[in-house]
């Protein structure tokens, strides 16, 4: 027996959380900010649990900011609507009327911590290490902001958990913001319980090997439930979001084998007396 609308969660939630004159404060970035906040204060506690000076990381968080910000938002219009943009490049400006890129973001992220890496003695891998493990609690705030917006929305679904997202239509699909963000969420505590232990550590790359893989392992194969985002089509059985995936993982597995390689012991030839 077919089940109605209904008989689904209905979501109709309101982007906007609060406006007063005249400015709109929206889900969206509340939970933004809210993300940086939290990294922040979990960075912190990472450089003081490792005697590191953590002077430079409001500098760092700046860097942090603009690096998501960009990525993000270059990501989207370079990967996701080029034909748009380059068609319309002031409007890669209107930040405002949305579009950002996880991919585009990570990128933006390393780019961020490569530039600090310059300015300091810190490790880069060091540095990717201990970052991947706010940045994989952000991914999952930033899903929770998707579902305020009603955007990035699976398929058409009867499964009994399915939303029916009000503002897009009224058809049950797939809760492929609340995938991710569960996703990412898990993420956040096998990181957070990696790093706790001390032989994790003594790897370099071994978290952020742990992040690639994870967390775009799972946007791959979520990737198969969610609507199409790019403007484009793909001809192969992968969407864009899927491709874009592939090279981080592959990184992810070499960096891996790297972490998880022994370490060579060099033989000390002993001269006869």
């Amino acid at each position: 027996m077919e089940r109605l609308a209904h008989d689904y969660i209905v979501w109709n939630a309101d982007p906007t959380l609060l406006s007063f004159a005249g400015l709109d404060i929206r889900w969206y970035g509340v939970l933004f900010a809210t993300a940086y906040l939290l990294g922040y204060q979990l960075i912190h506690w990472i450089y003081q649990r490792e005697g590191r000076d953590s002077q430079s990381l409001e500098r760092l968080s700046l860097y942090l900011v603009i690096g998501t910000i960009v990525g993000a938002r270059l990501g989207h219009c370079l990967l996701y609507d080029p034909t748009y943009y380059l068609t319309h490049p002031l409007k890669i400006l209107a930040i405002w009327e949305g579009g950002l890129a996880s991919h585009g973001g990570g990128l933006g992220i390393m780019l961020a911590l490569y530039l600090h890496k310059r300015q300091t003695a810190e490790s880069y891998l060091w540095l990717l290490d201990r970052f991947a493990i706010p940045t994989a609690l952000a991914g999952a705030f930033i899903r929770l902001g998707n579902l305020f917006n009603s955007e990035i929305y699976g398929t058409e679904t009867s499964l009994p958990w399915a939303i029916v997202f009000e503002r897009i239509d009224k058809l049950p699909r797939h809760p492929a913001q609340l995938y991710e963000a569960i996703a990412y969420a898990l993420v956040f505590l096998l990181l957070l319980t990696l790093y706790r232990r001390s032989d994790s550590t003594a790897k370099p790359g071994f978290l952020f090997a742990a992040f690639l893989l994870t967390v775009f392992s799972a946007r791959f194969a979520i990737e198969f439930v969610k609507e199409k985002q790019a403007s484009y089509a793909i001809d192969h059985w992968i969407n864009t979001g899927q491709l874009l995936s592939l090279p981080f993982i592959l990184a992810g597995c070499v960096l891996l084998i790297i972490a998880l390689r022994p370490p060579r012991h060099q033989s000390v030839a002993h001269r006869p007396d």
